[in-house]
């Protein structure tokens, strides 16, 4: 499908990927992850032919057809969201009208002998057949089906494109590039603005399509639900997982574990050759010793680990003074624009330490909730009571982008610390990893993530008893969302939190407000609980929707006692080859490590200069563990799901 090949590009001062190959093949689907600025981006740019490398080659088999949708994008809006949509097909209706000119003269001609028309005759079949084979003969249908499960209304068909939002003129791009059927698909953050419907939709797209994917994006519920490979970026090397993300993550803190150990034991290789070198530098029976001490130093590939890895965030949201047992109490509220009714008849109370989720699809009404408890909306029907002693921290939707560009990121803080915090900015700085000269850098050069986890840092400034999040994950990677779900978790105060995010909301909210049609439904037992029966619901609506009487000749069925015998004799069969597989590779990686430590001990131990093959055969062998160690977890994680079957 398509072949990276000795990929390496270098800004200057950056080396960016360093000598990167893979390959991903028909209908692969796979994640490509790392930290903000690794080179996501620029790669799926590579990818899509619109930048090019300093050296490598990318191949792709012939006619093939990408569609990528990058993070941002330049509209152009001069059509309705329907006629945007119909663009794909242009060729196809021009084949349609052409056909029905065709049909029209066929039915005038009256030369049914002549070569003429059999010769017009023949043109009217070709084409009718191109229509048919290319199955786009109904495409209206397939416009609607897109557009509607992206989250559009069918009232929005007709709507110029310019009356929509970004988030929303993102998801008619995400239309079209999926209309167009591509072999390739390539996506940079596709769920930033989709709703948790529109997420699970285009999950469902993704896994019937048959298309090959490269994903990015910094929702782990739907790498997960989407991919089963990940390919992570890291200092300019790739690294090749055959599992998807929430497996990476584990084989990926051993391979960080081993690539320290092995960084601790090149340390101390390093630090007795450099002794060895100072103490005999000025000896002359030792100058040949120490020159080649000097040249294997020169030599040695030098192991390094990421900074990131080392430094994490921890913090705590600051908590006021105590609120009373009911910081929110709203009764039978409602509130409309005009003649569009936003909600009506809202009903609920919130107790204190309650963390609720507002969920819904974009446009029904739960920033408007919020702007109305924040009495940024007063206009509204009914009793909305704040409970005695609250103190609210409001994160909106568009306070990363409301930040000031021309200000610095420390004179962003220090202008809005008020009091004895401000003593404080240094180490807040430096534990949201703006410390040093960083703090120094204007947030107009910032990225959509650093302006978000800075808008974040500005919480800890006022301190509160009721914390109101808007979407606060968009362009957050993984690693810092799992920072804020720790702060939010050891929070004491009352949590409102609008996301689109399941897996950072599982575990983290008691109820779900689910808002609907005009209505807010109250949802027990926290996210998992608030999906299950979503999915019983829809689950139960396709049965009903697709139920139908076929009758099919077929062979008589096993007995239940037969299929399961045969089931249990294939379980068994694949347990005992994957036993036996896992025990070769144990044993080989006893013989790496025993490998290993022997070389350790020899370098360790002998006072005369080492071969330098010792090295290489060091480095070898903790390459070749690394790739064993990989395996074993595969197979360990495909056994342990068989003989639970069992």
């Amino acid at each position: 499908m398509i072949t990276v090949n000795h990929l390496t590009v270098d800004f200057g001062k950056q080396l960016l990927f360093d000598d990167i190959s893979f390959v991903v093949g028909d209908r692969e689907h796979v994640a490509l992850v790392g930290k903000n600025g690794a080179g996501k981006t620029t790669l799926l740019k590579i990818l899509s032919g619109l930048e090019q490398p300093t050296k490598g080659t990318v191949s792709t088999n012939k006619g093939l057809q990408i569609g990528y949708l990058p993070q941002v994008m330049n509209f152009k809006d001069v059509r309705t969201l329907w006629q945007e949509a119909e663009s794909i097909f242009a060729n196809v209706r021009e084949k349609e009208q052409l056909l029905e000119v065709l049909t029209n003269e066929l039915a005038q001609r009256q030369d049914h002998d002549s070569e003429d028309f059999h010769l017009l005759l023949e043109r009217f079949t070709t084409l009718n057949d191109q229509l048919t084979l290319s199955q786009t003969n109904n495409y209206t249908a397939t416009i609607e089906k897109t557009l509607l499960g992206l989250g559009f209304e069918r009232t929005d068909f007709n709507r110029p494109t310019s009356e929509f939002s970004g988030g929303w003129r993102m998801r008619v791009e995400l239309a079209k590039i999926l209309l167009a059927k591509p072999d390739l698909l390539l996506l940079d953050e596709p769920t930033n603005h989709l709703d948790i419907e529109s997420i699970e939709w285009l999950e469902n797209y993704i896994k019937n399509a048959g298309v090959s994917l490269i994903l990015v994006s910094h929702d782990q519920a739907f790498l997960d639900a989407t991919t089963q490979r990940t390919l992570e970026i890291e200092l300019g090397k790739l690294y090749d997982y055959k599992v998807n993300y929430s497996h990476y993550v584990t084989l990926r803190q051993e391979r960080l574990e081993t690539q320290r150990r092995a960084f601790e034991n090149q340390q101390k290789l390093i630090s007795d050759t450099e002794s060895f070198i100072e103490r005999f530098r000025y000896k002359p029976t030792k100058s040949a010793q120490v020159q080649s001490r000097i040249k294997q130093l020169e030599k040695l590939e030098r192991i390094e680990l990421d900074d990131i890895d080392r430094k994490k965030i921890h913090f705590r949201f600051p908590v006021a003074t105590r609120s009373g047992d009911y910081p929110l109490i709203v009764d039978n509220l409602s509130k409309s624009f005009g003649n569009k009714q936003v909600f009506t008849g809202v009903n609920f109370t919130l107790k204190r330490g309650e963390k609720v989720a507002f969920l819904g699809k974009n446009g029904s009404g739960k920033t408007t909730l919020l702007r109305c408890i924040m009495n940024e909306i007063t206009d509204y029907q009914g009793i909305l009571k704040l409970g005695h002693n609250v103190a609210i921290s409001y994160f909106s939707q568009n306070r990363a982008q409301e930040l000031d560009p021309k200000l610095t990121i420390r004179e962003t803080l220090d202008r809005a610390a008020v009091g004895d915090i401000r003593l404080h900015i240094n180490d807040m700085l430096g534990a949201f990893m703006f410390g040093g000269e960083l703090a120094d850098k204007p947030v107009s050069v910032l990225s959509g993530g650093e302006r978000s986890r800075l808008a974040v840092l500005l919480l800890l400034l006022s301190p509160s008893n009721l914390l109101i999040l808007d979407e606060p994950t968009n362009h957050l990677d993984i690693r810092s969302k799992e920072v804020l779900k720790e702060a939010i978790e050891a929070y004491t105060g009352t949590v409102i939190l609008v996301s689109h995010d399941r897996y950072f909301l599982s575990g983290l909210v008691q109820k779900v407000y689910e808002f609907d049609t005009g209505k807010v439904y109250e949802h027990l037992g926290g996210m998992e609980e608030y999906l299950r029966k979503r999915r019983e619901k829809l689950d139960s609506t396709v049965v009903d929707a697709g139920q139908q009487s076929t009758t099919v000749t077929q062979q008589p069925p096993k007995t239940e006692a037969q299929q399961n015998y045969q089931d249990r004799k294939e379980q068994q069969k694949k347990v005992r080859a994957l036993r036996k597989q896992l025990s070769e590779i144990e044993d080989h990686i006893a013989e790496l490590e025993s490998s290993i430590d022997g070389i350790e001990h020899t370098l360790a131990q002998n006072t005369l200069p080492p071969d330098t093959s010792l090295y290489e055969q060091h480095q070898a062998n903790t390459c070749l563990l690394n790739k064993k160690l990989l395996q074993w977890e595969e197979i360990a994680t495909q056994l342990q799901e068989y003989e639970k079957s069992l």
